[in-house]
């Protein structure tokens, strides 16, 4: 008899369970709902953890299980920011706006408004004027669908190009990271329509709810960064299940092969691709709101290395594991650069961690991949005795004595 997905993936149920305890317990400690006891603005750090660990999640999806090393994918997270981004720029503007103008003599007319709009959001960069990409900023309706589509239709471009020319290996991972720089270029301009490296500011503050104190909406955008985790993760795992899980790890263990049997293996590589960035873009949509601001800095080719770093110290190749991984290094980097770990003092040296934390987390990379390739996950493996499967010296095959059906289920 078939077992359930579910029971299939017990990870699943496990994941879920805790991500629900550590939401709730963090909703019991808030200062919103509960005894105080974690501040706003570390709720908010841990909201902004959780779209991290959705998109460690994307990331391992396409380089753990697919074989694709993606420097590219914190630009569809950037991307998913601006699109929300926009919308809550031009409403917070504006409430601004009319409420200026409420006691004016002569109410201003709808063009007036849009013109003082403009004029409050793009005088940074020398312009008064709405760019076409502002058309739908608006409507939170269509910028929520551009959240999907604008990541979604970039890599399915940029994917079609790539893997019908059978780009590979470390040219693909180059030509990823060369869209990402490009793209990060290009929104530095002020010309681009998004006001260059000024970026998107006053994001946490939301339209028609600014009597609600950010107590409150720092643990909304936790539930919703939660629920977005807990979906995200149990469609990877579902994607990653069955017939098609095992289509994409062939691929990334013997392309030629899979091609070879008959499989469109672009095919599979382009739509994991486009459903990774569309994760992606949804989990920035979601952090930046939290962190409050978004400029193209965000969207810099390191950003997507420290992406791939997160997954490997996590273990990729593991959907969990690429959260933990995301979820340490951030709540570590966010200690080690908040300025509460004393300085070590050498004498003839200072150490100041908020200066030698990109050099440790280098470092752990280094080490994680040398001499623990498994990650932070393979030590839940060596606690839960995961290892290869046991044949006994018995062969694989179609005949009844083999353990083709047991392998298939490991």
């Amino acid at each position: 008899m078939q077992r359930s997905f579910i029971l299939r993936n017990p990870s699943i149920l496990i994941f879920i369970g805790f991500l629900a305890l550590f939401t709730l317990a963090v909703t019991l400690m808030s200062e919103a709902y509960g005894t105080g006891v974690i501040s706003t603005s570390f709720v908010k750090t841990l909201g902004k953890t959780l779209c991290l660990c959705l998109i460690a999640i994307a990331m391992d999806l396409i380089w753990g299980y697919c074989g694709i090393l993606s420097l590219g994918h914190f630009a569809f997270f950037g991307l998913g920011g601006y699109m929300v981004g926009m919308w809550l720029m031009y409403e917070r503007t504006r409430d601004i706006v009319v409420a200026a103008t409420a006691n004016a003599p002569i109410p201003p007319t709808e063009a007036e408004i849009s013109a003082a709009i403009g004029n409050q959001i793009f005088g940074v960069v020398g312009s008064s004027e709405f760019p076409l990409v502002w058309a739908f900023s608006s409507s939170l309706t269509l910028q929520l669908m551009l959240v999907v589509l604008v990541p979604g239709l970039l890599a399915l471009v940029f994917g079609w190009l790539a893997f019908r020319s059978r780009v590979t290996g470390v040219y693909l991972s180059i030509l990823t990271q060369a869209m990402t720089l490009a793209l990060a270029l290009y929104l530095f301009q002020n010309d681009s329509g998004l006001r260059g490296n000024n970026g998107l500011s006053g994001l946490q503050n939301i339209p028609g709810a600014e009597a609600i104190p950010q107590s409150v909406v720092s643990i909304w955008f936790l539930w919703a960064s939660a629920l977005a985790l807990g979906l995200g993760y149990l469609i990877a795992a579902w994607v990653v299940s069955g017939k098609f899980g095992s289509i994409i790890k062939g691929i990334r263990d013997d392309e030629a092969r899979v091609r070879f049997l008959g499989y469109s293996v672009e095919g599979y590589k382009l739509f994991v691709f486009v459903l990774t960035a569309v994760i992606a873009g949804i989990a920035g949509a979601l952090y930046y709101p939290q962190a409050g601001i978004i400029n193209p800095a965000e969207v810099a080719p390191i950003a997507s290395i420290y992406l791939a770093v997160w997954v490997a110290i996590g273990g990729r190749g593991r959907l969990y594991a690429a959260a933990i991984g995301a979820a340490f290094v951030s709540l570590v980097s966010t200690w080690f650069t908040s300025g509460q770990v004393p300085s070590v003092d050498l004498g003839i040296y200072r150490i100041n961690w908020v200066d030698w934390w990109q050099v440790l987390l280098g470092l752990s990379f280094v080490l994680v991949t040398l001499f623990a390739p498994k990650g932070i996950g393979g030590l839940f493996d060596l606690f839960l005795r995961v290892g290869s499967p046991q044949r006994h010296g018995a062969d694989l095959g179609p005949d009844d004595g083999s353990f083709q059906q047991e392998e298939a289920r490991k």
